[in-house]
């Protein structure tokens, strides 16, 4: 039989592998099986399994907040993006300010309008690796108890070319009221993630 100490820290690294199968999962998931709204919907499941919090603002949430940025992204697509708050607030936390974690959660990325070769798409289902691993640090913070204040952040959409996709030389206007010129729909993960990094400031 394990002493106590031990008994702790086993607990607390099958909390840690179990996060990383949990991140390995998403990041391996297909497009066809992972759209923005499944990926809000397994951050949701990890909350409830871990105990953070967790917040989704659908699109006509994300329309007026004015989040240019990922919407522009969102153009070429069918499916709705979502941006995913997710905040462990224990009452021991030891920190004022949160700790912020911002994921990319492009679910899959053919470049938009400014096409990728074949080569470089049939993995790109991988680019939203970084909301993946949000994910699963933020249930392995939960899990483990950690006494930190910390949010996860994640827009997420993907990123296609259509009749009504943004394009090179458009100007978004981003959440912070700062606009951007398009010079390449491929900087896709930029657009998000400045809107998510002006939402956290």
């Amino acid at each position: 039989m394990c002493k106590n100490s031990n008994r702790k820290d086993v607990e607390e690294l099958e909390n840690i592998v179990d996060s990383v199968c949990l991140t390995r999962n998403l990041v391996n998931e297909p497009f066809s099986h992972l759209t923005a709204t499944d990926l809000a919907n397994q951050a949701k499941k990890a909350g409830e399994n871990s105990g953070f919090k967790t917040t989704v603002f659908n699109k006509k949430k994300i329309e007026s907040l004015k989040m240019g940025g990922l919407l522009a992204v969102n153009k070429g697509s069918i499916d709705e993006p979502t941006f995913t708050i997710m905040e462990w607030k224990p009452k021991n936390a030891k920190n004022k300010k949160p700790i912020i974690l911002v994921g990319k959660g492009i679910v899959y990325d053919t470049g938009g309008l400014s096409l990728k070769p074949t080569k470089g798409m049939d993995i790109m289902k991988v680019d939203m690796a970084g909301a993946g691993t949000v994910v699963g640090a933020m249930h392995a913070i939960a899990s483990n108890k950690l006494p930190k204040h910390v949010i996860g952040l994640i827009p997420a959409t993907d990123n296609r070319p259509s009749g009504n996709a943004y394009a090179p030389g458009d100007v978004v206007t981003m959440f912070n009221k700062l606009t951007v010129e398009v010079l390449n729909t491929d900087a896709e993960g930029r657009m998000i993630l400045a809107d998510a990094l002006s939402y956290a400031d």
